[in-house]
């Protein structure tokens, strides 16, 4: 969170640039996924250190959700698409990396 209000401060398309450049990252690893109505979320944060706070980390589910969304695995991001979600910390110096499990779900009417 701390680097997107840093972003946005700079220049009013900066934050506009990063967005799009998360978004993308994860549409590309998302698009051979199958067609989701509904799912429960579990995100593993494997960070690099300790020093940033998780609830700076975890902002970075809004990427996630529109990738997500933009690779058409989901319609929406929204309370009919997205059940529950989970955030799971984890440090591996070697290799920072962000984990997404799926859990489909029946659908909401």
């Amino acid at each position: 969170m701390n680097e997107i209000i840093e972003m946005s401060k700079k220049h009013h398309m900066q934050y506009s640039i990063m967005k799009k450049q998360y978004t993308q990252l994860v549409k590309l690893h998302a698009m051979k996924l199958p067609k989701i109505e509904r799912a429960d979320f579990v995100i593993t944060w494997y960070c690099q250190d300790k020093r940033k706070d998780k609830d700076n980390i975890t902002s970075g589910q809004k990427f996630i959700f529109d990738g997500l969304v933009e690779a058409g695995v989901l319609q929406n991001d929204g309370w009919k698409e997205i059940g529950n979600v989970a955030h799971v910390f984890e440090v591996d110096k070697e290799n920072p990396r962000v984990q997404v499990k799926i859990i489909e779900r029946e659908r909401v009417v």
